[in-house]
């Protein structure tokens, strides 16, 4: 992919229009402004033991006031004891999230209220490797995404244990646990895992909204076909960062990284021929006190 001198023009487009087959996306922000509350919410722990055992999902099960709706993927998972193999992986006991089949199925968890921390436990199958898997972890509100983050077992070896880990102060709702790669070069694994111990932190930041957040609608032609134009104003001056994600949560593009001015900005997206497929992706513009997701369609001619 391409931008047209994005570091450059983030300040200097303003006003430029654009070229065939683009899409301009007017993004007004208004900052909202967190309080320090949300630093003294308690992490809620999910560890399984008072969960149905042998039951596969979906299920709903709720700790401390926080429901939350698990399902999956393929054949999925079901509540198991963790030592149903005849051992348990390190730091796992009682009941645990356990693979129905042998094949890949992502872990769909949604919750009653937003989030602003989560993490889980989890152990791959792999038998004496040298290296490990990389799980993710892909956040979203209300469809919106929030943001991903990858992790890969620290020790590896039988059935490696480690933490997935996801963050974001503006909040998400449901979060997706997905098998991301196989270990490098370990021969003896599986695309399978184990999960417990799922910790959760409510969002319960006071928010005082000077102004309000919204998005103008989207200028046809839509979708984009050959480029777009992102045109957004901010009240006052900050840090942005601009970057487009295809619907896994996947990373395609950082579109740009630096200081942007009060007033109207512009950032162009050159899609690029060869990578850039069409289909459904997200544009993320976070700001140092904001951040806000909105979808792309993208369909080549």
């Amino acid at each position: 992919m391409k931008t047209l001198d994005v570091k450059k023009s983030i300040g200097e487009v303003s006003g430029k229009s654009n070229s065939s087959g683009g899409v301009c996306i007017t993004l007004l922000f208004l900052i909202m402004i967190l309080t320090d509350s949300a630093a003294y919410a308690q992490a809620v722990m999910f560890n399984f033991d008072d969960a149905p055992i042998h039951t596969s999902l979906p299920i709903d099960l709720t700790a401390n006031g926080i429901t939350a709706h698990f399902s999956a993927t393929g054949q999925g998972y079901s509540i198991q004891e963790a030592n149903t193999m005849g051992f348990a992986p390190l730091g796992f006991a009682g009941l645990c999230i356990y693979p129905n089949s042998v094949y890949s199925a992502d872990l769909l968890i949604s919750f009653d209220q937003a989030l602003t921390d989560f993490s889980i436990m989890y152990a791959c199958q792999e038998l004496g490797c040298d290296d490990a898997a990389t799980m993710r972890v892909t956040a979203y509100m209300n469809s919106s995404l929030a943001g991903t983050n990858t992790r890969t077992a620290t020790n590896p070896g039988t059935w490696p244990t480690d933490t997935l880990r996801f963050s974001f102060t503006q909040g998400f709702n449901s979060v997706v646990v997905h098998y991301d790669s196989r270990p490098p070069t370990c021969q003896d694994y599986g695309v399978i895992f184990m999960a417990d111990n799922m910790q959760v932190t409510p969002y319960v930041a006071t928010l005082r909204e000077d102004l309000k957040i919204f998005i103008n609608d989207i200028i046809i032609p839509n979708p984009v076909s050959q480029s777009a134009i992102i045109s957004f104003s901010l009240f006052q001056p900050g840090h942005i960062n601009i970057t487009i994600y295809d619907i896994s949560g996947k990373l395609i593009e950082k579109l740009f990284d630096g200081h942007a001015n009060t007033g109207q900005n512009q950032v162009i997206w050159i899609l690029n021929d060869n990578s850039d497929k069409s289909g459904m992706y997200y544009l993320k513009v976070t700001g140092e006190n904001f951040s806000r997701t909105c979808k792309l369609v993208v369909m080549k001619q």
